[in-house]
């Protein structure tokens, strides 16, 4: 199977290209035309035509379109690269590549077609119940009357993709809804999404000059953070830091996120293990809203033991087996370096491994590894691995005292907060350490898709502007 580039709806392929192989077997699975920065660069030139193209078709339709786009990614056999690719070709080729069991990889297909089958509540909340054809003309009058303009910010979103889970693309699918175009770097081990959800758009009618699509090496990444004035990228707490203080990139690094009980729930806490368990484990705690930290001012040691008890068992499963619930790790080597990592890390004091009596934690393979869960309990918030996230089922559960709590949790994406307290709900509320907030016991994972995820898109691609029309004259007195 060959995937080409998309150079804003020409495929291309390159002389130069990348094999995709399965991860078990060293089985080719596909290869992928390899882009360069210049080439993208020169490309960005006609950007302008992916945003008029959009611009074209009733704001109505597009959501139309969309839905239905929805329906053929997830149920239809689609021209992908020179092949028509089922569903089930998907599953097994974005599982062949980035060592996710397929049945995660059927979860994550999942919540995109949520996403896109519910496009117009997504728009309607995402503008705030702004009319749609405000931001295709730039103005016009809300509900109450008033006049409002809205300027496009860059024509196309740029977009440096990761490997690592699938479920991220729910954040740009309604770029195109918003009537800007998109410029995608895939993951070098998971193209497969972009390139089924480009298919899709195409064939429900979306203009594939709005579209690009270009695999390379580091060098693509970096014209797409250059050449575009709205861009996203995900990475690791070095990327945050090095794009933090560019307000063009929009940056997806580690989340951090935690559950905290407090101090007046903390003794219930077995009512709560069910929530505690899922925001750890689920998708294979690949997701930056995954738990990898529980907070708690007493029963630490006890609550560790419980999830341990509960995630210590999980095995690793072929990646085809219903049950298969663990993702390799693809790189050679990556797994057992993480793994020296977190026990260095154990091996400090007030750390305690609990989920050692269930045997290793690293399994190594012939061409890959996998990390078992990996529970540890700490005593206080100082030892590094208390703060630590790692792509796979891990979680520390802290001990502190509540009144310490938000002075010492750091940058936290999701935080769940188990409390009724209302003096320390409204700590939480007012802490700009914590991005997205629930109140309760709402695993970190359940997302609401009508609440914006790191920021809400609109006003990233949108800024508003002052406009006014010539007042209107008075009819003369007959």
């Amino acid at each position: 199977m060959h995937l080409p580039a998309l150079r804003f709806g020409t495929p291309y392929e390159s002389l130069e290209k990348t094999p995709l192989v399965h991860f078990l077997t060293g089985e080719l699975v596909a290869e992928v035309s390899q882009t360069g920065g210049a080439m993208l660069s020169r490309d960005l030139r006609h950007a302008q035509r992916a945003r008029e193209s959009l611009r074209a078709i009733d704001p109505l339709e597009m959501v139309r379109r969309l839905k239905k786009a929805g329906s053929l990614y997830a149920e239809a056999a689609l021209p992908v690269g020179d092949s028509q690719q089922t569903p089930e070709d998907f599953v097994r080729q974005q599982s062949a590549t980035t060592g996710l069991p397929e049945t995660l990889c059927r979860a994550n297909m999942q919540k995109n077609l949520f996403v896109l089958s519910n496009m117009d509540r997504m728009l309607d909340a995402l503008t705030r119940g702004l009319p749609m054809e405000i931001l295709s003309q730039g103005w016009g009058r809300e509900k109450r009357g008033v006049i409002v303009s809205y300027q496009a910010n860059s024509p196309v979103l740029g977009l440096v993709l990761p490997s690592n889970s699938p479920g991220v693309h729910t954040l740009w699918l309604p770029v195109i809804a918003l009537g800007v175009g998109l410029v995608m770097k895939p993951g070098g081990q998971e193209p497969w999404t972009p390139y089924r959800m480009a298919a899709a758009m195409i064939q429900a009618g979306i203009p594939a000059e709005a579209i690009g699509l270009y695999p390379g090496a580091t060098d693509v990444g970096a014209a797409v953070l250059a050449g575009c004035r709205r861009s996203m990228i995900f990475g690791s707490t070095q990327t945050v830091e090095l794009y933090r203080a560019n307000p063009n990139v929009q940056v997806h690094g580690p989340g951090f996120s935690k559950i905290i009980l407090g101090d007046d729930l903390v003794d219930r806490w077995p009512e709560y293990l069910d929530v505690m368990v899922e925001s750890v484990a689920v998708n294979s705690g690949r997701g930056c809203i995954n738990a990898s930290a529980i907070w708690a001012s007493r029963h630490t040691k006890e609550i560790a033991a419980a999830i341990a008890e509960r995630l210590g068992p999980m095995d690793v499963k072929p990646p085809d087996d219903p049950d298969s619930t663990l993702a390799a790790f693809t790189i050679p080597g990556a797994a057992a370096a993480l793994w020296k990592q977190i026990e260095a890390g154990m091996n400090t004091p007030g750390v305690e491994h609990m989920t050692a009596a269930y045997g290793s934690r690293f399994v190594e393979g012939e061409r890959c590894g996998w990390l078992r869960p990996v529970v540890v309990h700490a005593s206080s918030p100082e030892p590094s691995i208390a703060k630590a996230e790692y792509m796979f089922p891990f979680v520390s559960v802290v001990s502190c005292p509540q009144e310490k709590m938000l002075d010492a949790i750091g940058s936290t994406l999701v935080c769940t907060a188990i409390t009724e307290n209302p003096s320390f709900r409204s700590a939480l509320a007012d802490s700009i350490l914590i991005d997205r907030l629930n109140y309760g016991p709402i695993p970190t994972t359940r997302l609401d898709w009508l609440q914006p995820h790191e920021g809400n898109i609109v006003d990233f691609l949108y800024r508003s502007r002052a406009l006014q029309l010539p007042a209107q004259p008075v009819a003369a007195a007959s």
